[in-house]
C-alpha cells in the first residue's frame, strides 16, 4: 500500500532553530523548571486555591481520528482555555509566561499549515497537546518501550497531581477562564487515572472507519520519516514535545497485552505497516472499550463519536459535544455555525490498499468497530 498524498508538492518540514535550541535547554534543566513552577505556585497561591477545576475536557484518541479539530472548536468557546504551542517549551511557569507575553505581544500570530499536511491551520495560539511533558516528567517510564503504559486510579503519584492541578489553576487564572481543555491522544490510557483525579471530567473520544484511519496513519507516518531524512533533528524535537506517535521515533502505546504488543513491533519491524496498524487500532480501541463496559462511571463520563459524523452532521454532532460537556451555546454561536459550514471529509487523499490489506484491515478491527458504533450517539 502506498498511502495517498496531497495533489500539490510539498516541501520538508524543518524544525526552527530557535525551538530546537529552547526545547533542548528546558530538557536538560527540567529539573530547575520544576522548582521554578513549585516557586510559582506558591507565590500565587492565595490567588489560584479558591479557583476550582470544574468539569475539565479531555479530548483523546489515536492520533489521525478528530481529536484536533475538536479541541480547535472547543478552545474558541468563551469558558475554556488549553495549552498552545506557545506554552511549548515552558510548561512549567505558565502564569509569568503568559502574563509577560499578553503585556509584550504587539500582533497577532500568523496561522500556517502544520506540519501534519492536514489542511489545519495553526498558529502560537492555537491548542496543543503540550501537558504531555508533565505526565512524561512525573512518570517517566510512560513511553518505555515494552512495559504496560496504561495509568489507572492505582498508579496516582501525590507530586504530580499537586503539580498537575497547580498548572491548571494557573493556567485559567491567567487566561480568566473557567474551565480546562486539554487535547493528548496518550490519555486514551490514562482515562481511569483522570477520573480518579477529576470525577467530573468529560472526555470525548472521536473514532474514525478504520480502512481511512489506518491510510491517515501510515501516511503521516510516512511523511515525517521522510522529512526526518532531510533534517536529522526531527526525531528528537518530536521526543522532546512528548510526540511518539510517527516517524523514526515512532513507539506504540502498550496498554497491558504482551502478545499483542508484541505482535504490533514484529509486524512494524518486518516491515508489515497494515497489520501494525490494524493490530494497533484494535488494541486502542478494546481497551477503551473494556474500561467503558466494566465502569459505569467512565461510560457516563465518556463520550463516543463518529468523526464521519462529525463532518457529514456537524451541527448535530457539535450539539451533541456541548450538551456532553455542559457548555452553554451562548457567545458560541457564530462558531458553531463557521464549523458547522467548513467540516468535511478528507478529500486530499485516498486510501490505495490492496484487497487483501483490506480483508486484513477487516479481519483485526471490525468486531471492535462494531462495539464503539453501539456508543455512538444519534444525531437525529
Amino acid at each position: 500500500m502506498k498511502p495517498g498524498a496531497p495533489g500539490q508538492a510539498r516541501q520538508a518540514v524543518r524544525v526552527p532553530a530557535g525551538l530546537h535550541r529552547q526545547s533542548r535547554f528546558f530538557a536538560a534543566t527540567v529539573g530547575l523548571w520544576r522548582r521554578l513552577g513549585d516557586l510559582e505556585s506558591a507565590v500565587l497561591r492565595e490567588l489560584t486555591e479558591p479557583l476550582p477545576i470544574d468539569r475539565p475536557i479531555y479530548v483523546t484518541s489515536l492520533p489521525r481520528s478528530g481529536t484536533t479539530i475538536v479541541t480547535e472548536l472547543l478552545d474558541q468557546h468563551p469558558e475554556l482555555t488549553s495549552h498552545r504551542y506557545s506554552d511549548f517549551p515552558n510548561v512549567w511557569t505558565p502564569y509569568w509566561r503568559n502574563y509577560l507575553l499578553q503585556r509584550t505581544r504587539r500582533r497577532a500570530p500568523e496561522k500556517v499549515e502544520r506540519a501534519h499536511r492536514d489542511r489545519i491551520r495553526v498558529s502560537n495560539d492555537s491548542p496543543e497537546a503540550v501537558e504531555e511533558l508533565l505526565w512524561m516528567h512525573f512518570f517517566p517510564r510512560v513511553h518505555a518501550p515494552g512495559e504496560k503504559q496504561v495509568l489507572e486510579a492505582a498508579d496516582r503519584n501525590p507530586e504530580f497531581d499537586a503539580f498537575y492541578a497547580d498548572a491548571i489553576r494557573k493556567l485559567l487564572a491567567v487566561r480568566n477562564a473557567r474551565r480546562y481543555l486539554a487535547k493528548g491522544n496518550y490519555n486514551v490510557a490514562r482515562i481511569g487515572y483522570i477520573l480518579s483525579l477529576f470525577p467530573d471530567a468529560r472526555l470525548l473520544v472521536p473514532v474514525r472507519r478504520p480502512v481511512d484511519h489506518i491510510a491517515s496513519l501510515m501516511k503521516q507516518h510516512e511523511l515525517f520519516t521522510r522529512d526526518s531524512r532531510e533534517d536529522p533533528r526531527i526525531p528528537l524535537q518530536l521526543a522532546l514535545s512528548g510526540h511518539f506517535e510517527f516517524g523514526p521515533g515512532r513507539r506504540f502505546v502498550h496498554f497491558g497485552d504482551r502478545a499483542e504488543s508484541d505482535a504490533i513491533a514484529n509486524a512494524w519491524s518486518g516491515g508489515r505497516e497494515v497489520e501494525g496498524w490494524a493490530r494497533y487500532w484494535a488494541a486502542t480501541y478494546r481497551h477503551l472499550l473494556e474500561g467503558i463496559e466494566q465502569d459505569p462511571g467512565r461510560r457516563r463520563a465518556c463520550l463516543v463519536f463518529s468523526y464521519e459524523a462529525l463532518c457529514e452532521d456537524s451541527e448535530s454532532m457539535i450539539d451533541r459535544i456541548l450538551a456532553h460537556c455542559e457548555l452553554p451555546s451562548t457567545g458560541f454561536e457564530n462558531t458553531r455555525q463557521r464549523f458547522a459550514r467548513n467540516l468535511s471529509l478528507p478529500d486530499y487523499y485516498e486510501p490505495q490498499f490492496t484487497d487483501g490489506e483490506r480483508e486484513l484491515i477487516r479481519d483485526h478491527c471490525s468486531e471492535v468497530f462494531d462495539r464503539l458504533g453501539a456508543l455512538f450517539p444519534r444525531t437525529v
